[in-house]
């Protein structure tokens, strides 16, 4: 484990399961972030506080949320189903399904998050916000009562390992775990 910038513990890739939690953890702080935005800008406009939490918003979702992705389709799926664990094929295709979808509410959702992190706008499409959020919270409670589960009944020591230097890798970081 290493201590985070505000001092709380924040697992290590020696504990990959425990990370995909985690980063599921601050997804869901996002987009609560993402709600206050939207009621905070009908009052205050796009101002100071308002351009900081879409510069934030982006910045995660740009980065975290992508190397997020790409550690569960390019290795915890398909270590579930070399794994030959019960349904993982299925699951393989439903979240990529998800993903796709989630990537596409982003994309709508992330030009307006520019207009307001430049001050040019001051306001989000209702039903695009909701819609982003609700697609979040849904597939990551999907995600850790399903997927997490099915990952740690069926992954032994050398594919929870292989999957945790796989995302050290992507995010440039040593891997600190068994050598």
């Amino acid at each position: 484990m290493t201590a985070s910038l505000l001092g709380a513990a924040a697992p290590g890739f020696d504990r990959p399961l425990e990370v995909l939690e985690a980063c599921h953890a601050r997804i869901l702080r996002q987009c609560a972030t993402l709600e206050k935005l939207h009621a905070h800008l009908p009052v205050h406009g796009a101002d100071a506080e308002a351009r900081q939490a879409a510069r934030a918003i982006l910045t995660y979702f740009d980065t975290a949320g992508v190397h997020h992705h790409d550690d569960e389709e390019r290795n915890l799926l398909p270590l579930l189903e070399q794994a030959d664990a019960p349904g993982a094929c299925e699951l393989t295709e439903l979240l990529v399904h998800e993903h796709d979808a989630q990537a596409q509410l982003w994309r709508r959702l992330r030009l307006q998050l520019e207009q307001i992190a430049g001050g040019s706008a001051a306001e989000l499409d209702a039903a695009l916000t909701q819609a982003f959020i609700a697609h979040h919270r849904a597939h990551l409670e999907f995600e850790n009562t399903r997927v997490l589960a099915l990952a740690r009944a069926h992954l032994g020591a050398d594919a929870l390992e292989r999957l945790g230097r796989a995302m050290a890798a992507r995010r440039g970081v040593r891997f600190e775990g068994r050598s």
